[in-house]
């Protein structure tokens, strides 16, 4: 770790060691966010989240890591804990990344999805008003809905103008579908809490920083049904197609895959938020588009070459039919609805923060795959087996 007196900020002002509440930290987001933390500065992290596997590493006695004083795990639930507001109190800045964001739960669940990204982020923005802390919240790209292009005949080239497509964090509205399209409720929460917090920013001198994710990628994303998730959890596109592809199943492409996606590697993405905290003169007031619009691909094509990669790093064939077609009402439920595209503007990140995303889509494929294939592989081969073995 860089000594703290060496390290300065963006405007070359020194940066001082500071308290951070993360709520969440026991996630895909923030395992990454607090080795970045422990690694490579001298800020101390409260760990906040239910469970904490994927953060035990950093969490164990060892005389190998210097950072042992400075991270503590809060084992609670943010909806039903007086410790809450303590920690917050305690800390410089909190980051809020607790959040129900698998598209299968936006239809089948939309109470529990608009309760945990709306009503239990509530006392969280509270408390950082009350007590002129600093928060960093974690938003999501479905934010933007879909695009005004998708609204156009689909012969029209105006479809092909960045003006019909790009989303912008200060111009792009905010388009979603009916009410009975209960896969918007996630969408809806998510932006309501940002108005919220725009508001007390507005009304109450809250400085705050809204993140906005487009689809981050890399290790110990989501979870691999049946080995580390429940059985019938359907988990996001990149784990559903890893999940295929580890029981050697054809992927499944929710209506064809035409749905366009951009995707960024978590490693670049964690480089971002840090500038984020650690330029709050640079950050605070402002939302921030984070995603990898040069890594912009169809669904179908981000299952073709997922089947390329895995292939590659398993040393195992191809499939002879590597992908099926489902409907969304046969994979999501009734009431599924979806965005055509999401291409995120780069422009205030980069201004402000002289942030890029540097990993092309194969690489971060590749490095995601290799962890996917190392760390599921042998436990999919014995779940598979042991139904036969015990009949």
């Amino acid at each position: 770790m860089a000594s703290a007196a060496a390290r300065v900020d963006l405007d070359g002002k020194p940066i001082k060691p500071m308290t951070i509440c993360m709520i969440g930290a026991g996630g895909f987001i923030g395992s990454h966010l607090c080795e970045k933390l422990m690694a490579e500065t001298p800020h101390k992290v409260l760990a906040l989240d239910v469970y904490n596997d994927k953060i035990k590493h950093l969490l164990e006695p060892s005389d190998g890591h210097p950072w042992s004083d400075r991270i503590q795990f809060h084992r609670l639930n943010i909806k039903h804990d007086s410790r809450l507001e303590g920690l917050i109190k305690t800390s410089d800045l909190t980051i809020n990344l607790a959040a129900i964001c698998t598209p299968a739960d936006y239809n089948t669940r939309p109470l529990d999805t608009i309760y945990s990204n709306f009503i239990d982020a509530l006392p969280v923005v509270k408390y950082c008003s009350e007590n002129n802390k600093r928060l960093i919240h974690f938003s999501t790209c479905e934010v933007y809905g879909k695009t005004i292009g998708s609204f156009l005949p689909k012969d029209s080239p105006l479809r092909q103008d960045p003006a019909y497509y790009l989303l912008k964090e200060d111009d792009s509205p905010c388009i979603f579908g009916s009410i009975e399209k209960q896969r918007w409720s996630y969408a809806c929460a998510k932006q309501l809490i940002e108005r919220l917090i725009y508001a007390e920013g507005a009304e109450n001198g809250l400085e705050f920083t809204i993140v906005r994710p487009f689809n981050w990628i890399g290790p110990r994303m989501d979870f691999i049904p049946g080995i580390d998730g429940p059985s019938e959890g359907v988990p996001r596109v990149l784990a559903c197609f890893s999940n295929n592809l580890l029981r050697r199943e054809p992927l499944k492409l929710v209506d064809g895959g035409e749905s366009q996606r951009t995707f960024v590697y978590i490693k670049d993405a964690i480089d971002a938020v840090m500038l984020m905290i650690e330029n709050s003169a640079r950050a605070n007031g402002h939302i921030f588009n984070v995603g990898n619009p040069n890594n912009e691909v169809t669904v179908r094509q981000l299952g073709e070459m997922m089947t390329e990669v895995y292939a590659k790093v398993s040393g195992e064939p191809k499939l002879e039919q590597p992908t099926i077609d489902v409907s969304s009402k046969e994979f999501y439920g009734v009431g599924y609805d979806d965005s055509d595209k999401r291409i995120p503007d780069m422009t205030i990140i980069n201004r402000q923060l002289g942030w890029n995303p540097k990993t092309s889509l194969w690489d971060l494929l590749e490095s995601t795959l290799t962890y996917q294939h190392r760390t599921y592989a042998e436990a999919i081969k014995k779940a598979i087996s042991q139904p036969a073995s015990t009949n």
